[in-house]
């Protein structure tokens, strides 16, 4: 009879016919295909269109300085998002390079991509498993299945075993049932194909920003349209008015400026160890305002850790530390004095157990940078238990510890382990497990065997799992499990990471809503939800079984349900992915965070999927907009913060861009409506638009945060770019600079001076009117006096280089001819210079008037949101 595995020859049949085994991949965008998506927006759509209108109209010089900002936008948003995909390219990947198999009828490691259905492997401890297999032998078998169901515990397999899992005890062999896409993972995968991702919310608003903007340009040239050929005005004067008009209304500066504002704010974020594999996604981040989160290796640091120990004696102890990190003093219960194992012989004896009955291997090696590599290979929990023999500073050195004579290895269903070492001359059995497994051992009156009882369940119920330690001089070798010391009661949980409590209530500082997803038990998930402060008690867990029945009786209840809890246990792949649609239904703006492959479906449905980089499964991080590098949950709060800072400063660059638009507008509006020339050219509008505000609106980009983003609430998702306060600013800036600009330019007129004059000191006034406006763009509601002035030094060069970069084209030959500017004095630069700085007190007066009317307002509405 043959013996199992396959020959090469047919492994390499099976192969041609299966295909590799790997997960189909995402196609990566070359940098000619990222250059062409940059085109695909709105605004740029409009661009195009007056740049094809410049060409039909013979307005070469036109057409040429927005094809130069078209391009501009392009590169730079190219070279952003290729660098980003090149970063999330080099995260580590899941799957194992190479697998051990029967092929030929001998053990050979393969790559793991040649796996295929039939093959025979052969699984040891610390292996990745890099297919889906039919356990045929198994001895002791465990496995971390954490990145498909969110358990933080291994389990016990003797059937099954699912590719990406990881073998965290024992052996096994079993025969390959599925590869690539057909297995497990790959199923979840595709549900991470089907449909799309959300749009992000600045697409949303800029697009209808955008049609806003469209249809008042047309409507206003129409009427201006109508209005000079009525008049009897010439018909080239007339297209030449409604070019000038078209390109004063379109900010043909924001692509790049917008661009230019989330390539910075990528930067911050990677500094704050978050990759962005889009760029729309730093913003996507401060517009959120719920945050689902994965719990095991996102809120947790997914190793079990020793948190208490309670002695028989009735002594309680606190561990401090998480993971498997050898940091962490040991405290008696109520005593800030970190106990010594010589002073506490009973807590000694009991790490000294845990450490012996233990199969797992941990060390600390020091690098040349002084930091400790660690080196981890076994189970969970018995590395939890070397973890504590590091911080009572037993001796971990296996060649030191006492000469091990027989090992009783764990198994499901003994419920223990146990090892026999000589210890001074006497065979000294050491046992840890079950507890009611091991009160059978010991020798223990009604009364100890019931306080073991109440203290177990006590512990229990605030979510850890216990373990009982025993040991005791083996004096008949036929029967060493029997009249044991009962020795205490450790406590074990997968505990939160450091800084998630913190964290999380910064978000709800934020007034963004955190729930936490988890295929964990419910009694698990609401200990760590009454610390995070998620929940109180067990009615605010809901459970997929309960997620199923509401969505049976409707998707009313079933959303219901969602936004009525915070806390969600054993829940499936799948249903992740519901509730960020249903989410999403209610209108919320939703960031789902993840490492696991059963978390992959979320993350790519929500409108920002946050996936981990050092223990995130590869098919996470690709489904996911932005990665974080160090797996901590406080770079969520930095990535909201400057999400927020990169929002705010778009409002500030359409701020500036628009309100200056706007102003030219009413210019040419009021020079028709009193029969006045066109006041400035088309070329000169390009030229105001593109080169002197172009420069500031690209350093306003740079502008950092003002210090209160995150005590600011998330925007509503209807919340459109242009708010009251941003309508009722414009409308005064408009204005104001407006009129100016039209008075000095009749009043040039009427004093007797060429067109062409008028035009130049025109220009001239709104070059300084945006060089003043950029300064007033720095901060909504903040008056310009009470920000440092170089906390931005690229602005203040900005406005330096606007300045001189007009004032160097009137000197220069050619390029003052084709804009139609000429110098002027110093005497006529001041008077102008005066003119424009009128529209600093103008808005710091709008701010001050502001601030008065809406304090009280907005600290009544913080009030109130608080009390809810």
């Amino acid at each position: 009879m043959a013996g199992p595995g396959l020959s090469s020859q047919a492994a390499a049949e099976r192969l041609e016919q299966y295909g590799p085994n790997c997960l189909p991949k995402p196609a990566r965008l070359s940098f000619i295909r990222l250059f062409i998506l940059q085109f695909k927006s709105a605004f740029i759509y409009v661009l195009l269109a007056a740049f094809i209108a410049c060409l039909l109209l013979g307005q070469i010089l036109n057409a040429i300085f927005i094809f130069a900002v078209l391009m501009l936008n392009a590169i730079i948003g190219t070279v952003q998002e290729y660098s980003a995909q090149q970063a999330a390219d080099a995260l580590s990947k899941m799957v194992p390079s190479q697998t051990k198999v029967i092929r030929d009828g001998h053990p050979k490691m393969v790559d793991s991509t040649s796996l295929v259905p039939g093959d025979y492997i052969l699984l040891s401890n610390g292996d990745r498993i890099g297919a889906d297999i039919k356990i045929e032998k198994h001895n002791q078998f465990k496995v971390d299945e954490s990145a498909l169901t969110g358990e933080s515990v291994a389990v016990n397999k003797t059937d099954l075993a699912f590719a990406g899992t990881l073998v965290t005890h024992g052996r096994a062999e079993g025969e390959v049932i599925a590869t690539g896409a057909r297995t497990l993972i790959g199923q979840i995968a595709d549900l991470v194909r089907q449909g799309g991702s959300a749009k992000p919310p600045l697409m949303q608003r800029i697009e209808r920003f955008t049609l806003i903007i469209a249809i008042a340009t047309l409507i206003i040239i129409a009427l201006i349209f109508g209005l000079t050929l009525l008049r009897g005005a010439d018909l080239s004067q007339v297209f030449l008015l409604g070019v000038a008009l078209a390109v004063s209304a379109i900010p043909e500066g924001l692509p790049a400026a917008i661009t230019v504002a989330l390539a910075i704010g990528m930067k911050r974020m990677s500094q704050a160890n978050v990759i962005v594999r889009k760029l729309v996604a730093v913003e996507s981040l401060g517009s959120c305002t719920y945050i689902a989160s994965d719990k095991t290796g996102t809120l947790t640091v997914n190793e079990m850790t020793i948190s208490q120990i309670s002695l028989l004696t009735g002594e309680r102890y606190h561990v401090a530390g998480t993971g498997l990190t050898p940091t962490g003093l040991v405290h008696k219960h109520g005593h800030g004095v970190p106990v010594s194992t010589a002073r506490d012989p009973e807590l000694y004896r009991l790490a000294l157990t845990g450490v012996l009955a233990n199969e797992a291997h941990l060390s600390f090696e020091a690098e040349q940078n002084h930091a400790d590599q660690m080196h981890a290979d076994g189970d969970g929990v018995d590395l939890a238990f070397l973890a504590l023999g590091y911080k009572l500073n037993l001796e971990m050195d296996k060649a030191k510890q006492p000469p091990q004579e027989q090992l009783f290895a764990y198994e499901s269903e003994n419920q223990f382990s146990a090892s026999i070492n000589l210890i001074e001359g006497r065979s000294v059995i050491s046992v840890k497990g079950a507890v009611e497994k091991l009160l059978t051992m010991c020798q223990l009156d009604a009364q100890q065997t019931q306080a073991v009882l109440d203290e177990t369940h006590w512990l229990a119920r605030h979510g850890y799992r216990v373990l009982a330690l025993a040991s005791g001089e083996v004096s008949d070798p036929h029967h060493p499990l029997a009249g044991l010391d009962f020795l205490g009661l450790v406590a074990m949980s997968d505990p939160l990471r450091e800084d998630a409590i913190e964290a999380v209530a910064l978000c709800q500082q934020a007034q963004i809503k955190v729930a936490m997803i988890t295929g964990d038990h419910p009694v698990t998930a609401l200990a760590l939800a009454r610390q995070l402060k998620l929940a109180n008690d067990q009615d605010g867990v809901i459970t997929g079984e309960q997620l199923t029945q509401a969505q049976q009786q409707s998707l009313a209840e079933f959303d219901h349900l969602i936004a009525s809890h915070r806390v969600f246990a054993r829940v499936q792949p799948r249903q992740k992915m519901e509730i960020t649609e249903s989410l999403i239904r209610q209108g919320e703006f939703v960031a789902m965070t993840g490492d696991g492959v059963n978390d992959a479906p979320a993350l790519k449905h929500a409108h920002v999927g946050i996936a981990m980089g050092l223990k995130g499964t590869d098919v996470a991080r690709e489904s996911a907009d932005l990665v974080l590098t160090d797996d901590r949950f406080s770079s969520i709060v930095k990535g909201i913060i400057e999400g927020r800072i990169v929002y705010n400063n778009i409002r500030k660059v359409i701020y500036l861009l628009i309100s200056t638009g706007a102003a030219e507008l009413l210019l040419f509006i009021l020079s028709v409506l009193f029969a006045q020339p066109i006041p400035l050219f088309p070329l000169q509008i390009l030229w105001l638009n593109l080169v002197t505000n172009g420069v500031q609106d690209v350093a306003l980009a740079f502008e950092p945060g003002e210090g209160h983003e995150i005590d600011q609430p998330p925007r509503r998702p209807s919340e459109p770019i242009f708010d009251r306060l941003m309508l009722e600013r414009l409308i005064v800036s408009a204005l104001w600079m407006g009129i100016v600009a039209f008075a000095l330019f009749s009043l040039v007129l009427a004093m007797g001076s060429s067109e062409n004059d008028a035009r130049n000191l025109t220009l001239m006034l709104m070059v300084l009117f945006e060089n003043v406006h950029a300064l007033n763009s720095r901060s909504e509601r903040n008056s310009l006096l009470r920000m440092p002035m170089l906390s931005n030094p690229l602005l203040l060069f900005g406005i330096i280089l606007a300045q001189g970069i007009h004032i160097g084209a009137s000197y220069t030959p050619g390029l003052s001819q084709a804009l139609g500017i000429s110098p002027i004095g110093l005497g006529q630069w001041l008077m102008l210079l005066s003119a424009a700085s009128t529209q600093l007190f103008i808005d710091e007066y709008h701010k001050r008037l502001w601030r008065q009317q809406h304090k009280p307002k907005v600290r009544q509405a913080t009030a109130d949101r608080q009390l809810e």
